[in-house]
């Protein structure tokens, strides 16, 4: 099995995407939590993979901590592949200082809609579902390994698998922060299993 699982929480105040925001206290307490249930019931014997994003990154530092008595030559590795949604110019924002049509934009619901020197959501998708199509996940037949992405990652492979049309519906499939979904990219199956 493949296991993909969201960062821990980081300051919401803003905007995310390929933003360099760390983990927040409350975000490093959750991916200890995480960290303890993979140790204890998943097999990743085949290494960790993190979004280059600061905080994927440094959730993936702290599961690799943790499972280092597990696993003696648990590698991690970083790729820019699994990276959030680039909302461009508003990457990083505080969201208290945007526009009103900085807002807007940041609130659409339009999947067509590109923030500005950034991707639209539609983009987004097709470029997680080249990855998918490529078998990027799997690739060499590697399983048994941990994908540390984000929300919107994960979002687009249960939207791809579950035949559903594409929305800006970010909590439609429960991916909350540092929750784990294991993937059978095979099948098109994928649940949350913490």
């Amino acid at each position: 099995m493949i296991y993909l699982m969201r960062h821990g929480l980081d300051d919401e105040k803003y905007v995310g995407g390929h933003s360099d925001v760390r983990l927040s206290d409350r975000g490093i307490v959750q991916v200890i939590k995480a960290s303890l249930f993979i140790r204890d019931n998943l097999d990743i014997e085949n290494g960790i993979i993190s979004s280059d994003v600061r905080r994927s990154h440094e959730t993936a530092l702290i599961v690799n901590e943790i499972n280092r008595d597990k696993y003696e030559h648990l590698t991690l590795s970083l790729s820019e592949q699994l990276r959030e949604l680039d909302k461009g110019d508003l990457t990083g924002r505080d969201k208290s200082l945007l526009t009103i049509e900085e807002k807007s934009i940041l609130n659409t619901e339009d999947i067509n809609l590109a923030f500005p020197n950034g991707e639209s959501m539609r983009d987004f998708y097709e470029r997680i579902k080249n990855l998918v199509d490529m078998n990027w996940f799997i690739r060499g037949g590697d399983t048994k390994q941990l994908y540390v992405t984000h929300r919107g990652v994960i979002n687009m492979i249960y939207f791809m698998f579950n035949d559903e049309p594409l929305s800006m519906n970010k909590t439609k499939f429960g991916v909350e922060h540092a929750s784990i979904h294991e993937v059978d990219f095979v099948k098109k199956k994928i649940k949350r299993i913490y």
